[in-house]
């Protein structure tokens, strides 16, 4: 079940991707950010401020230690997937991709953005998304914890979400959003086949909880 759920996120992600990755083809970033930003209204700009929260690294800190009540492996499951997408991202922003300012940087080329007030927008580091990657390996190891496939596709809807949000937001663009998502998609099906695929899924102590007395 895990693995069919694992396909299930999976596949929604990618259903999620491919018309914000045809748009990209299309449009130049700018056009594409404008175009997106026209959804603004009075109820989603106080709205996604606070989805977008959903997506700090607190939450899935909060949230594997919640997984120690289930066991050591869906505890790793999300430390792992969320902590290694982190730094790889935290890598490519300050090593690779250092030169990629965000959409603040931007607004004599796009006329007319809208953004939240009092909002505080960031300037640069803006490729990959970081708040994307977390929410896709986020709600990948929930997907994978849960092996349910409509959990999993909710959870796919979910990280979506929170990843148009920094687009919402004016804090990243779209191709942002979508590397961000590809990383944490990556890095979280990569935990699952080493924790549950590899050698790994032999460790049988691994499905003890530190917190519970298990049975004898």
């Amino acid at each position: 079940m895990r693995a069919k759920s694992l396909r299930a996120f999976l596949l929604t992600s990618l259903l999620l991707a491919i018309p914000v990755a045809a748009a990209l083809w299309r449009l130049d970033k700018f056009a594409l950010h404008l175009a997106m930003n026209e959804l603004h209204g009075r109820w989603s700009d106080s709205l996604f401020p606070l989805i977008t929260e959903l997506a700090n690294g607190w939450v899935p800190t909060v949230l594997a230690l919640l997984l120690l009540w289930k066991s050591w492996r869906a505890f790793l499951m999300m430390g792992l997937a969320t902590g290694l997408s982190a730094i790889l991202v935290q890598l490519l922003k300050h090593m690779v991709f250092e030169g990629h300012d965000r959409p603040s940087m931007f607004m004599d080329r796009m006329p007319g953005l809208q953004v939240v007030a009092g909002l505080d927008l960031h300037s640069h580091f803006s490729f990959p998304s970081g708040h994307s990657t977390a929410a896709f390996s986020m709600c990948l190891a929930l997907a994978v914890v849960f092996a349910k496939q409509v959990p999993a596709v909710c959870l796919a809807l979910a990280a979506g979400l929170l990843a148009f949000s920094r687009v919402y937001l004016s804090q990243h663009f779209a191709e942002d959003i979508l590397a961000g998502a590809f990383l944490g998609c990556a890095t979280g099906a990569l935990v699952y086949a080493l924790l549950y695929q590899g050698p790994w899924r032999h460790y049988t102590a691994l499905d003890r909880s530190p917190l519970r007395r298990q049975n004898q």
